[in-house]
């Protein structure tokens, strides 16, 4: 897709920002990101507390897999593969007790109905850019002043902590990660994590501060998450 903005053959391209690198190819900007969706993970079969010891639980994450691990050793946690409708079927199949999706995915393909429980961000932190969309094009050219009446100021200042959080732990090092950012007001409060596959060490750190160094704050958390271990 990038190469095809970088050709011209497109003028814009809409991501799930989780899955954008935190480093865009040179020529290539964000140019607007839209107000966030749900940012939350959901559970669909049954609720959380409800989960059976032993029972098998789906995802397709590393960061999920791990975070529940931690906080329930008891259960099978087993990879998940294929898009939502292969996921959902297989858990009706009795393959899995029950499975771990974005809250957004489901919400935005009228599916909410289907979830069970959603998990508080307290106990499971999201990925990244979690439940927000990157519209990229090319830096300067005529989509990007266009994209511009789409973006939302919060969003987008939540989203570049976050993003500045995983820079500061290697980008894209396939690691379980998490980090979720809220503002109110002018003030940013910023949680990550940082777990071992395996879920039997989580280093959890916070920080807050003025929103308009959100940057900053993310690159100084993710420097205290290496402090505490997290490398």
């Amino acid at each position: 897709i990038e190469e095809a903005l970088l050709a011209g053959a497109i003028d814009l391209a809409v991501h799930s920002m989780k899955d954008l690198p935190t480093e865009l190819p040179e020529g290539l900007a964000i140019a607007a990101v839209p107000e966030r969706q749900d940012p939350r993970d959901a559970l669909l079969g049954m609720k959380f507390k409800a989960l059976p010891a032993g029972c098998k639980v789906g995802t397709s994450s590393l960061r999920r897999a791990a975070q529940l691990r931690a906080l329930r050793p008891d259960l099978e946690v087993e990879p998940l593969r294929g898009n939502l409708d292969t996921r959902i079927r297989k858990m009706e199949e009795g393959r899995y007790s029950a499975i771990v999706l974005a809250a957004a995915g489901l919400k935005r393909m009228g599916w909410e109905d289907r979830i069970a429980d959603i998990l508080s961000t307290d106990y499971m932190c999201p990925a990244v850019g979690q439940g927000a969309l990157a519209l990229e094009t090319r830096a300067g050219g005529a989509a990007a002043s266009l994209c511009r009446t789409l973006d939302h100021a919060e969003t987008r200042t939540a989203v570049a902590a976050e993003r500045a959080v995983l820079a500061a732990l290697g980008g894209g090092c396939q690691v379980p990660i998490g980090a979720y950012a809220t503002l109110e007001g002018r003030s940013l409060h910023l949680t990550a994590v940082v777990c071992t596959p395996d879920g039997d060490r989580l280093i959890r750190r916070n920080a807050s501060g003025d929103a308009s160094r959100a940057e900053v704050l993310g690159r100084e958390l993710g420097q205290t998450l290496l402090d505490a271990g997290a490398d």
